[in-house]
């Protein structure tokens, strides 16, 4: 259902609200006086999970940023120990591991996808590196078979920050199942919302009992629930980091329209991806690339333009007529913290270059004909005219060439 109000003339880069029965759903929670976490929404969340992603255990929990940080605690890392991950991601992926005091190690990105570079991971591995923590950017997976081929040869985990690739695939199988644990987000920028929230998604039979340990604060309090002990008391570390019910009611109302916002965003992404592709053709941008085997989500769309100072400009003039793009990320290695806390293996090239280049086309549930077109139409007028004033610059005997 399409219910953006009013005539489009303004395109905003994301347009958060409900899709279904959440409203209803958050008054029923209020009459239950169920409102922390636990409840029977949340049940109806932590299952639906389960059964769509085949997991052995979904924790739904604040934030994915949470759902990282327990992954952190369930794979015990201490000073001195390393974890593999990409410098393109946010910050959330790196601070898990710092806050347990170990190293997070960039490695390059992928010039194609944007993803961890495989064929770069095992050099970067140490006596040090506990795991890798793969980033599925923009819902398209990483290339876990050949990550797993190196965790088993040097007893590494594997993670997935999967906080963008819920409803994605890794040949035919789920993302968020893919390694030994996975974070999933429903902030208010996923597909799947309930305006901060996420999951926190494990696979090993030997981590799913003390992952409730975690999230209850550090306390056997679900041994206790289940009468397995008659009081609950402090046992481990954790912290506070469940999702109130208030949140899962609202994501219930998500959930259940799951494959319709997922169809409705495929549209969207797929008419970008046809009707931006003579600007392809024509060497002013590339587009998304994606792997024959892998299925995403269409969580969002991005260009990559052909410099900063280009991207720059085109953002500037999309926002001259009210069309709202965004970049991201400032690479990791780069910034402040990063350089106290992580380090780089190697030069991180193509992430630089994906820092400087990607811009981010609006695209959520419902966007309305109109507001698709007024995005094409900004972005084909504002390359194509940066292309013409980069051809009208070049010297003569250059512009003559065919």
């Amino acid at each position: 259902m399409r219910t953006y109000p009013g005539p489009i003339t303004r395109v905003p880069f994301n347009y958060p609200r409900p899709v279904g029965a959440e409203l209803e759903y958050i008054q029923q929670a209020v009459e239950n006086a169920t409102l922390s976490s636990g409840g029977p929404f949340s049940a109806r969340c932590t299952a639906w999970l389960e059964q769509r992603v085949g997991v052995a255990q979904a924790l739904l929990v604040h934030s994915a940023t949470a759902a990282l940080e327990m992954i952190a605690l369930l794979l015990d890392l201490q000073p001195g120990d390393e974890v593999i991950m990409p410098s393109f991601t946010f910050v959330s992926t790196a601070n898990a591991v710092v806050l347990r005091g170990a190293t997070p190690v960039f490695v390059d990105i992928r010039p194609d996808t944007l993803n961890l570079d495989e064929s770069a991971v095992e050099d970067a591995v140490t006596t040090r590196t506990r795991a890798i923590l793969a980033v599925h950017y923009a819902g398209v997976p990483c290339e876990m078979d050949e990550l797993a081929d190196v965790a088993r040869r040097h007893g590494l985990s594997v993670v997935e920050d999967a906080a963008q690739a819920l409803g994605s695939t890794y040949k035919g199988r789920p993302a968020g199942a893919l390694g030994d644990a996975a974070a999933i987000s429903f902030h208010e920028t996923k597909n799947i919302i309930s305006g901060e929230g996420g999951a926190l998604l494990v696979n090993r039979p030997d981590w799913t009992e003390r992952a409730l340990v975690v999230r209850d604060k550090g306390t056997d309090r679900s041994r206790f629930l289940r009468g397995e002990v008659d009081k609950y008391s402090w046992v481990d570390l954790g912290s506070s980091y469940g999702l109130s019910e208030l949140n899962a009611a609202f994501l219930w109302g998500q959930l259940e329209r799951a494959d319709e916002v997922l169809r409705d965003r495929h549209s969207v992404w797929d008419a970008y991806h046809e009707r931006l592709a003579p600007l392809e053709d024509d060497g002013l941008i590339r587009r998304p690339v994606l792997p024959s085997h892998v299925g995403h989500n269409a969580h969002l769309y991005y260009v990559l333009a052909r410099d900063l100072d280009e991207r720059t400009r085109v953002i500037e003039e999309l926002k001259r007529r009210d069309v709202y793009a965004v970049f991201h990320y400032v690479p990791l290695h780069s910034a402040p913290a990063g350089r106290r806390f992580a380090r780089a293996h190697g030069e991180l090239r193509e992430t630089d270059a994906a820092s400087d280049r990607l811009l981010r086309l609006p695209l959520w549930y419902g966007m309305p004909p109109g507001a698709v077109d007024a995005v094409i139409e900004a972005i084909v007028d504002a390359v194509s005219a940066g292309g013409r004033r980069r051809a009208a610059s070049r010297p003569p005997e250059e512009r003559a060439r065919p």
